[in-house]
């Protein structure tokens, strides 16, 4: 039987029915990931995953196709954007200096060896890759864009999912909990600003194209930091004071998403706009900010994100991949891997710390999770990465954040370092 339902309603109605499959399924992956010691993040991410075509494309009838039509996959793109916006917002939010006072010395080492070491590595292994992968849709990319990518992809450390290893493993409160927290939010930094680089170099038409990129964006930074932040602190304090909330979220939404419109126009990405404007955020009063807004941004992820993991999903392929590039995957995972394990755990072991600390730190800097998709996510947009290379990265960053939960030591054991009191208002979680 035939709809009688205008075109435009049943685009809506079976994009509205698509987010629902994908809600469904991440909880039950979501669940039993926990169970095996994962995060529900690993499990939200293959729900995408297995809705495309890489599972529910196998099945006769092309049932991926039906349910996720492509002229429906805009509509599900834009809904993506918007929790992906806010998400980013909170990424930056939880950037918190305390976190670096009480290892600042051994975090600024742990960061700077493990992003120069994977940066390096992953430079290294993109002259391997690039041959096989440097036309993407017909247009060719130049080397310094694919090994720059590189070098940032492999760099970065998922904050937040890093954040909900610890408090799942009841490590957040030792020596390497804190350390790790420190050390990943530096990590952050630094990676998203070599992701912008790469997103000017992509964005502009030539030497002076890029110059304008990139003295616009030192201008957009300067007055973030100069003009709005300090504004945005009274608008806080405003509301605050006065017991506004809901007006409060919905003015920070819209600062969120005004920033994200400024980054995009300059030549850089959205993500950027809305990592800033979180960035900036004032983080008191803490516990306040933390009930009345950190929570109702956090239940909007846990409905909006999942619309990116299948967007995310249909992106992957894994029976479009040939034989020899199982061999470019094994040496992606393996690059990744020692660029941050050797690259965490000798400036620990140099800083004092036993073997069995230095290597559940390497573990979790180890982590990529939801922060590296975007990335990716990012680098396709950008017409970076082909689908077999997105494919293979997004391969890396499931291994690579899934070996944190089953090979970390339990928490008694690492309970002989030091404890630390993580700042009230710290985020716990961030991922849905």
């Amino acid at each position: 039987m035939k709809s009688l339902a205008p075109h435009s309603d049943l685009q809506m109605a079976t994009m509205l029915a698509g987010i629902a499959m994908v809600l469904l399924v991440g909880i039950l992956l979501g669940t039993l990931a926990k169970k095996v010691r994962q995060p529900a993040v690993i499990g939200e991410i293959l729900a995408g995953i297995a809705l495309g075509p890489s599972l529910l494309g196998l099945l006769p009838g092309d049932l991926s196709h039906k349910l996720f039509p492509t002229d429906v996959r805009p509509l599900l793109n834009a809904v993506s954007q918007v929790g992906l916006t806010l998400f980013m917002f909170m990424v930056g939010w939880e950037f918190e200096k305390r976190l670096l006072r009480p290892h600042r010395g051994m975090a600024a080492a742990v960061s700077v060896c493990s992003v120069g070491l994977a940066f390096g590595l992953g430079v290294g292994v993109s002259a391997l890759l690039y041959p096989h992968h440097n036309t993407v849709n017909g247009h060719h990319i130049s080397f310094l864009v694919f090994s720059t990518f590189m070098g940032a992809a492999m760099s970065v450390t998922a904050f937040p999912v890093l954040a909900r290893i610890l408090t799942d493993n009841r490590l957040t409160h030792t020596r390497v909990g804190t350390l790790a927290l420190a050390s990943a939010a530096v990590d952050d930094i630094l990676a998203w600003c070599m992701l912008a680089y790469v997103s000017a170099l992509v964005t502009s038409g030539g030497p002076s194209d890029l110059v304008q990129v990139l003295g616009l964006s030192a201008g957009y930074v300067l007055s973030m930091f100069w003009v709005v932040r300090p504004l945005l602190a009274a608008v806080v304090r405003y509301f605050s004071d006065r017991q506004q909330w809901r007006q409060l979220l919905v003015i920070l939404a819209a600062g969120t998403f005004l920033s994200a419109y400024a980054t995009t126009w300059i030549g850089i990405h959205s993500i950027f706009g809305g990592f800033l404007f979180g960035f900036i955020m004032p983080r008191e009063p803490a516990v306040k900010l933390a009930e009345n807004l950190r929570k109702p941004l956090g239940h909007i992820s846990t409905v909006l994100l999942p619309v990116f993991f299948i967007i995310t999903g249909l992106g992957v392929d894994l029976g479009g991949l040939h034989a020899y590039q199982y061999a470019e995957l094994a040496a992606i995972v393996a690059v990744a891997c020692a660029g941050k394990l050797v690259g965490a755990v000798l400036p620990a072991r140099i800083a004092g710390l036993g073997w069995r600390e230095s290597g559940a730190l390497g573990l979790l800097m180890n982590t990529r999770g939801l922060t590296e998709l975007i990335i990716l996510n990012t680098a396709v947009q950008l017409g970076v990465l082909d689908g077999q290379m997105f494919t293979m990265m997004v391969i890396m960053a499931l291994v690579t954040t899934a070996l944190a939960g089953p090979l970390l030591p339990k928490a008694s054991e690492l309970m002989a370092g030091a404890t630390v009191d993580v700042p009230v208002g710290t985020p716990e979680r961030a991922t849905p």
